[in-house]
């Protein structure tokens, strides 16, 4: 019989890259699933994370894809974890974005982004996110590739179907200067415009504040249609996905925290506006 759990995130982010594996080599479902002698349904169970996904099935589909050496062990590893909930992901260094977040981030109903260094990757201008990762230290050659990757995220706030997005930025963020007052003006009047979107919510905690809950920091909280949430925390080559109840009620707890302390996103957005035309003149 087979199962109709929910997946966890670990088995949802394998399920994408065989998924995208497949689509790279062009070939069908229908064609796999000859190959290898499965029903259809098998395959695409697999690749939405909808069924349990054992090892033996992830090499006898890596054998079809032609996959090898250190990608073939990674994704084995993926498939021996992939009933477990909870996820660490080793992105491989700077110059990769984390393949899980992005698909999680296209199947999200709404999404929760706390940020109280940077300005929140979905919402970034590519001037900006290539002057935070020149100053990360993102090798050149990769940059401009790693650019492209986080501009082509932030398509799901645009589309048909866009899932909420809240973000909570500190005020220092706004004031940062990376790259020049220029860029820094032209993002800010970006978080103006995105913040006209129905589908999107800005809102700033005033440094005025001082110390605060979200200085430990930063989260994205997601939501699913079908499938329960998941925290992300992102380390400099390395993400966390939590997923048990109790660690996902603890970060609604810190939501709601920030929610009670924020500027509401009126008053955020005469913040922006005001910090905005500060870096124009400078």
């Amino acid at each position: 019989m087979v199962s109709t759990r929910q997946p966890t995130v670990v088995g949802r982010g394998l399920g994408s890259e065989l998924r995208a594996l497949r689509k790279a080599r062009r070939m069908t479902l229908k064609t796999v699933a000859e190959r290898l002698g499965w029903p259809l349904s098998k395959v695409s169970r697999i690749e939405t994370g909808k069924q349990g996904i054992r090892p033996t099935d992830v090499a006898s589909l890596l054998v079809v894809y032609a996959v090898t050496g250190a990608e073939h062990k990674r994704l084995l590893a993926m498939a021996e974890r992939s009933g477990e909930r909870g996820w660490w992901e080793i992105i491989g260094g700077l110059s990769k974005e984390s393949r899980t977040l992005i698909q999680l981030e296209s199947e999200a109903t709404s999404i929760f982004d706390f940020e109280p260094l940077l300005i929140p990757g979905l919402l970034q201008t590519p001037d900006y996110t290539r002057a935070v990762m020149h100053a990360c230290g993102v090798p050149e050659p990769d940059l401009e590739g790693r650019v492209a990757a986080r501009m082509g995220r932030q398509a799901i706030l645009s589309r048909s179907d866009p899932p909420t997005f809240h973000a909570i930025v500190d005020e220092p963020a706004l004031r940062r200067v990376l790259g020049s007052s220029t860029t820094m003006a032209r993002q800010l009047r970006r978080l103006s415009e995105l913040a006209e979107y129905p589908n999107v919510v800005i809102q700033v905690l005033p440094f005025e504040l001082g110390g605060h809950t979200g200085l430990d920091g930063a989260f994205v909280v997601l939501d699913f249609r079908h499938n329960r949430p998941v925290v992300h925390l992102e380390q400099k080559i390395s993400g966390a996905f939590l997923e048990e109840p109790d660690q996902v009620t603890y970060f609604r707890r810190e939501i709601d925290r920030l929610l009670d302390i924020a500027l509401s996103p009126g008053k955020s957005e005469d913040l922006i506006a005001r910090v905005a035309r500060q870096h124009e003149r400078e």
